[in-house]
């Protein structure tokens, strides 16, 4: 039961490793007597349109050896990732992807590799990467192996966001690092282009950090195309595609559904966004600083150190502050709350000067001291910095949900880099009814931060449900949201047996005031547009069991049987299935079931239908609009402004990601 109800604001920054990271790239054991394979070229195509991104990912791979040698390639796996396609090219042999229970397909693989036989082996390890096998790339010659992913992207205050992640977010994971060399360079071409479609008038797209070497096309409203090519590259720099909306846009329900057989059920994305202007929040604040200063924090505890004096130096006389910092153990570094005057700034300042780093991460420890002694009066916002490489303490993700509902404080996460532990952020801010995002270090930290900031200095809607009467829907993630901040997004998936007209219902609280927001859509007979949505829709139920399994509401072993059968049933890269990769002679001979040369034969032909179409607009409300027009936050307005604090919170991230690039 929670004890309070506080105004909290918790920033989780997880700042990545400067020292030795594994980016995406090819494996080979330390002792190994073999030069490690090439990799010779890098291709990206991404198509964004409307709700979700396409990324297909071509690689070829050279073998420098007079052997014939598997090659391991890694890559840091995408957020809400559906790998759905693996290829591999070996001469004239084409060999494609399967999905089956991981032991069975890691059998079938090393049968075929021990017969000499061409075959693959995609498989995922835990949140942080997929890992790719080529059974036999020829001495002297190349393999090509292509793989393609899906995955939902949201619009935040206005704002989308696409991360092609390279550099895996630098978890300190010494053991593996000392066991394999990492080859990341590319000896001839990476090219990453994308496609943009937006039935959204968009006002600007960037690619920070590589503005001299992209090339922008605007190719007629809502739809550009980018292109970045880069030559004898390395692969670890995340690519980082923003598009902003054009200011003021009203609020918006769409709906994209995909019904292929009126004797079977539909499935469907829903995306509301709320178009409601929420109230600033005003008064004085407490600021808790929680710091990890473990070992792996060596290196950028000075940077840390500098943000955090820059961040109290910028208070407000009436606001109070404090420090605590954790390695194995955590301890207060003030004593108590101190009021932000100058002279107790100064002082702490010049004690900020002597940090220094050393020990484990209890990221529990740290994270429970930071939550004592709070003041009911009083907002108070707490910003906990970590690379969260929690190997000491409490680690089970059970016993953080259950520190977070001991109080009623909401928590804010940064998620920087892209092994970072995701799940446990998720558990964290769940738990307190509060938000995260991933921030890497090719992102524009400030803009990162100022629509977080937004979130935590404004109200928000409380209490939030999703109700969908008069067609028969199943397996969905509508009903109780919780909170909603400014500028977020509702996104749902769900089922639904026959089609017909239904209502939309959103029902919150805002300004202790009960609010329902209705209207009306129609979910199809036939739609074969988008039938990638299938894919998305049993990812999505599979995360959403992942997260009650965390908060101990599912059994593990219930888990691993719904992680499983979805996985085969609708041919997903999960923790209980691979992709194994076989030739169709192969396949014949086993007897084995070809569901995802079915699922894939039908996307293709939607994507060859959709490329040439015009931009779609999936919005489901115009007729009956869900929000009054002249409410309308959703756009970029009312985001441009940056608070001092904001500010140095944004040094503390962004430096961060300075030393790193300085040090490569």
């Amino acid at each position: 039961m929670r004890t309070r109800r506080i105004l909290s604001w918790t920033v989780v920054a997880l700042v990545t490793q400067v020292t030795a990271t594994f980016a995406a790239g090819t494996l080979m054991a330390v002792d190994s007597a073999h030069e490690p394979i090439r990799i010779e070229s890098h291709d990206v195509r991404v198509v964004i349109n409307n709700g979700f991104a396409r990324t297909e990912v071509n690689q070829t791979f050279f073998n420098p050896n007079t052997s014939d040698l598997e090659a391991l390639y890694s890559f840091p796996l995408p957020k809400s990732a559906s790998l759905s396609e693996v290829t591999i090219y070996a001469g004239e042999l084409e060999l494609n992807g399967e999905v089956l229970p991981k032991g069975e397909a890691e059998a079938l693989y090393e049968e075929e590799k021990d017969q000499g036989q061409d075959a693959g082996l995609a498989s995922k390890n835990g949140y942080q990467s997929f890992e790719f096998r080529v059974a036999r790339v020829p001495a002297g010659d190349r393999t090509r192996i292509r793989f393609v992913y899906y995955q939902p992207i949201a619009i935040d205050t206005g704002v989308g966001r696409y991360l092609y992640p390279l550099e895996d977010g630098g978890t300190d994971d010494l053991a593996a690092r000392s066991f394999w060399v990492t080859r990341e360079a590319v000896e001839g071409a990476v090219t990453f282009e994308l496609e943009l479609k937006s039935a959204a008038p968009v006002a600007d797209v960037r690619v920070p950090g590589f503005e001299s070497e992209t090339v922008v096309e605007e190719l007629e409203p809502g739809h550009y195309r980018v292109r970045l090519e880069r030559h004898n590259a390395a692969l670890d720099r995340d690519i980082i595609f923003y598009y902003r909306l054009a200011d003021h846009l009203p609020g918006r329900l769409e709906v994209i559904s995909y019904r292929a057989d009126a004797s079977e059920p539909g499935t469907f994305m829903m995306v509301l966004t709320p178009g409601i202007d929420l109230a600033p929040l005003t008064g004085g604040s407490d600021y808790s600083f929680v710091l990890d200063v473990s070992g792996s924090m060596a290196g950028k505890i000075h940077t840390l150190s500098k943000a955090v004096a820059q961040a109290i130096d910028e208070l407000r006389p009436e606001d109070r502050f404090r420090i605590v910092t954790f390695a194995s153990h955590a301890r207060r570094f003030t004593p108590g709350w101190v009021d932000a005057t100058q002279e107790n700034v100064d002082k702490t300042v010049r004690r900020l000067t002597r940090l220094s780093s050393g020990g484990s991460t209890n990221l529990f420890a740290g994270l429970r001291l930071g939550l004592e002694d709070l003041d009911d009066d009083r907002a108070t916002s707490l910003i906990l910095v970590t690379d969260a490489v929690t190997n000491q303490g409490v680690l089970e993700p059970l016993e953080f949900h259950k520190l977070m509902h001991r109080t009623d404080i909401r928590v804010f996460g940064f998620l920087l880099g892209n092994s970072g532990n995701w799940p446990l952020m998720q558990t964290v801010c769940a738990a307190s009814g509060g938000f995260w995002t991933q921030v890497s270090n090719e992102d524009d930290i400030l803009g990162q931060i100022v629509l977080a900031k937004s979130k935590v200095t404004h109200e928000a809607l409380h209490d939030v449900e999703l109700e969908i009467r008069g067609v028969d829907i199943f397996d969905d993630s509508t009903g109780a949201i919780g909170k909603v901040f400014r500028g977020q997004q509702v996104v749902a998936f769900g089922r639904y047996r026959k089609p017909g007209r239904a209502e939309v219902q959103l029902k919150a609280r805002l300004t202790g005031k009960d609010e329902t927001y209705r209207t009306t859509v129609v979910f199809p007979e036939i739609d074969t547009d988008n039938p990638e949505l299938e894919r998305l829709w049993a990812l999505h139920r599979i995360e959403s069991f992942e997260a009650q399994t965390r908060a101990g509401l599912l059994p593990q072993s219930e888990l691993t049987d719904i992680s499983r059968q979805l996985g085969v049933d609708y041919q997903l890269v999960t923790d209980e299935t691979s992709m194994v990769v076989l030739s169709d002679a192969a396949y014949h001979a086993r007897g084995i079931d070809r569901r995802n040369q079915r699922r894939t034969a039908r996307e293709h032909a939607a994507q060859i239908r959709r490329a040439p179409q015009p931009i779609r607009s999936y919005r489901a409300d115009e007729e009956q609009p869900m929000f009054k027009a002249e409410s309308h936050s959703t756009g970029n307005s009312g985001v441009g402004f940056v608070d001092p604090l904001t500010a140095s919170l944004a040094l503390l991230l962004g430096a961060g990601a300075l030393a790193r690039r300085r040090r490569k």
